[in-house]
Formats: structure tokens, C-alpha cells, sequence
């Protein structure tokens, strides 16, 4: 009786010294800033097709047989090729052929594998759009950005669009939402963000989920208002739509911001989280085991925080009541990522302020690449058609 007493009590702690290791590594994850992707697309062949367009053929997959714009990133990220439409199939030999609409960088003719992504511009120039390279004061030294002027300035020209890119992303992922902005005459700004490899990094090296992030945000509106900004709209991408909200809740230029598009946006950070470690076969409990570290001073010994994270002002569930400003929720029902369900039900608690528009089910954060001019004309007519926050002018 005794031995099995004592099995049964190793047995327990050796399961709690594996849970207690599971959620750790989990909160690593979220925090620690990633700096390799491997590539994991097999691209068989490039070729020229019968009107000279150039052609890749690549495995069949969810991802590569989704209708819309995307991009293959290659040898080891220095090159980079835009894929648009589906040439043909071969269901026999699980194959898909697409056309390359351009190759801004490297030889996609030799590359064997790739990253699929949704980054069609990788840099503003296959925008065509006249830009600057500025950069942002912020807490530990000058984020890098991307300043976009009207073509001809007008009225319209001092209300500046910032646009923030998502969680592990660059700046490059929200150019996407540039040509928009352009059209309607705003001066656009697509910055940098503390550990996203452009901008300089915080003390600690972590992410902080827009905790803290969005104070270089603030730092960008703060130098639009010193260029003539007299109105801000807002474009943020995942974890760039957390840190618009942010902005819109709580920063000192608030009442200068008039409109938020947010993307796939992450409203709620705990259920996004949690349902992200689900999805990858980790218990809940866990994941909330994991989210305690995250937020406790006394773990930071595990996940090199400086400070600790405060998933109720990461949850704009429960701080709906405190934005006033008109917000747009651009979402897809089979994002994997940052469920859907979430931005439903935020819209259903602000109705008089939020519009939730869907697209074809997608990947994370390519709601624009499964229907770029679809997104591109209803973001383009809801900024036009809604009126920006009373509130917002300078």
C-alpha cells in the first residue's frame, strides 16, 4: 500500500513538473520574439506558360489553393515574388500552378522552397506611391517608417492614416492597407514597433501584446500632429488593432483619432491565447497556467519580462464602454488565429459604433489577400460614408 501510495504521489509530481514546464514554454512563446521561419513550401517548378507569364507550381494545399493575392518569400527571406491568380490544378498529382505577377527580389527561377505569406509588398516600392523613409523618436532611440504624401494635397491630406503591423510582423504587412488611404487623400505613416527587428528593442527583448507597444504608436501620431495631422485614422493588423485600441482608449491624442479599421484584430488577449493553445492540442488550463506567469512578477524569472502583463487592460471585451470612436472589424470566420467570435461579439456590444464586415474564410490576417479590391472598396467606401468621431479635431 505504501509503494503505491508513493508511485502515485512521483506519478503526480512528475505530471505536475510537466505541466508546470508546458506552461512555461507556452508563455515563453507568446513573449519571446521569433527570428527564423523555416522554409516550408516546396515550389517544384517555375517555368513560362503559353503567353510568356511566368508560372510556379506548387503542392496543393488550403494556402496555396486560396483565390486572391499572396507571396512567396525564398533563399532565406532575401527574395521575394508576388503570386496572383490560379493558372490551373492536377488533382492527380496534388499540384497547383499560379501566375507570378512580379519578382521584386532574388532568382525565383532556382529557389526549391519558400514562406507563403500574405506580405504582397515587401518594400513601398511596387506601390508605385510616392513615399520617404522618417523616423519616430521613441522610448530607446528612432523607429524606423514609411511616410506616404498625396498625390495632391487637399483638405483630406491632413488627416494621416497610421498603420501597425501585427505580433512577430514588420512594417511591411500593413502597407496593404496604403493604397486605401492614398485614394482618399490621407497622408499615410506605417511605422515600426519596439522588437520587430526594425525599431529598436525594449530593455527586456519581450513582447508585451500592446501593453506597452502602443507608446510608439503614440510617439508616431505625436510626430503627424508636429507635420499638420488634424485627424488620425487608425489601421492595425492583429496585434496592431490591439494597440489602435489602446490608442483610441487611452492615449492623450484620443480625441484626435476618428476612425479605427482593424483587421483580424486581437480584442481580447486571454481568449485569444487560450483558444490558440487549444487549437495546438494544449490543455486549457495550461494555457491559463501559462497566462498566470505572464502576468505575475514573481515568474519573471521564466519569461524575462520587465514587467508583468495585465490581461484586463489587454481585454477590450470588457473595455468596449470606454471607446467613442467609429471602428470598422475586418474579419474572417476561419481565421485560426484570433477566433472570429470574439470580434462578433465585440460589435454586438457597441452596435452604434462598430461594423463587422466578412470575408472568405482565410489565413490570419489575409482577409485582403482573398479579395483585395472587394477590401479595398468596402474599406474605401465606409471611410467615406461614416463620420469620424465629433470629437476628433485639433
Amino acid at each position: 500500500m505504501r509503494r503505491a501510495a508513493a508511485n502515485v504521489a512521483i506519478g503526480c509530481g512528475i505530471a505536475g513538473v510537466t505541466a508546470f514546464l508546458a506552461a512555461a514554454y507556452f508563455a515563453r512563446e507568446v513573449v519571446v520574439p521569433k527570428t527564423l521561419r523555416r522554409e516550408d513550401l516546396q515550389i517544384r517548378r517555375v517555368f513560362r506558360g503559353a503567353d510568356e507569364t511566368l508560372m510556379v507550381e506548387l503542392p496543393a494545399s488550403a494556402r496555396t489553393t486560396a483565390p486572391g493575392r499572396y507571396s512567396i518569400w525564398f533563399a532565406n527571406g532575401t527574395g521575394h515574388a508576388c503570386i496572383g491568380e490560379i493558372a490551373s490544378s492536377d488533382d492527380v498529382a496534388g499540384t497547383v500552378t499560379r501566375r507570378v505577377e512580379r519578382v521584386d527580389s532574388g532568382d525565383l527561377r532556382i529557389a526549391k522552397a519558400g514562406i507563403w505569406s500574405g506580405y504582397v509588398y515587401p518594400t513601398p516600392g511596387p506601390l508605385g506611391l510616392s513615399y520617404s523613409d522618417v523616423e519616430i523618436p521613441i522610448e530607446n532611440g528612432m523607429a524606423p517608417a514609411w511616410k506616404f504624401t498625396p498625390t495632391e494635397p487637399s483638405a483630406d491630406s491632413s488627416t494621416w492614416a497610421i498603420h501597425i503591423h501585427g505580433l512577430g510582423g514588420s512594417k511591411a504587412g500593413a502597407l496593404r492597407g496604403v493604397p486605401v488611404a492614398h485614394r482618399l487623400g490621407y497622408t499615410s505613416l506605417v511605422v515600426s514597433l519596439r522588437n520587430d527587428r526594425v525599431a529598436p528593442a525594449s530593455a527586456d527583448g519581450r513582447y508585451h501584446l500592446g501593453q506597452t507597444e502602443w507608446h510608439d504608436v503614440e510617439a508616431a501620431v505625436s510626430y503627424a500632429v508636429g507635420q499638420g495631422a488634424r485627424q488620425i485614422v487608425l489601421f492595425g493588423w492583429s496585434l496592431g488593432a490591439s494597440i489602435a485600441l489602446q490608442l483610441a482608449a487611452s492615449s492623450e491624442y484620443r480625441p484626435l483619432i476618428s476612425r479605427l479599421v482593424l483587421n483580424a484584430p486581437v480584442i481580447d488577449w486571454s481568449r485569444t491565447l487560450v483558444a490558440n493553445a487549444r487549437s495546438s492540442m494544449l490543455p486549457g488550463w495550461v494555457a491559463r497556467l501559462g497566462l498566470h506567469m505572464l502576468g505575475s512578477s514573481g515568474t519573471r524569472w521564466i519569461t524575462g519580462l520587465d514587467t508583468p502583463l495585465s490581461f484586463p487592460a489587454l481585454d477590450f471585451l470588457a473595455r468596449a464602454e470606454e471607446l467613442s470612436v467609429p471602428i470598422l472589424v475586418i474579419h474572417n470566420e476561419g481565421d485560426c488565429s484570433t477566433p472570429f467570435a470574439i470580434s462578433r461579439e465585440f460589435v454586438a456590444r457597441r452596435p452604434e459604433l462598430a461594423m463587422l464586415l466578412t470575408f472568405p474564410s482565410a489565413e490570419h490576417t489575409q482577409e485582403w489577400n482573398s479579395d483585395p479590391d472587394g477590401w479595398d472598396a468596402a474599406v474605401e467606401s465606409w471611410l467615406r460614408n461614416v463620420p469620424p468621431s465629433s470629437s476628433a479635431s485639433l
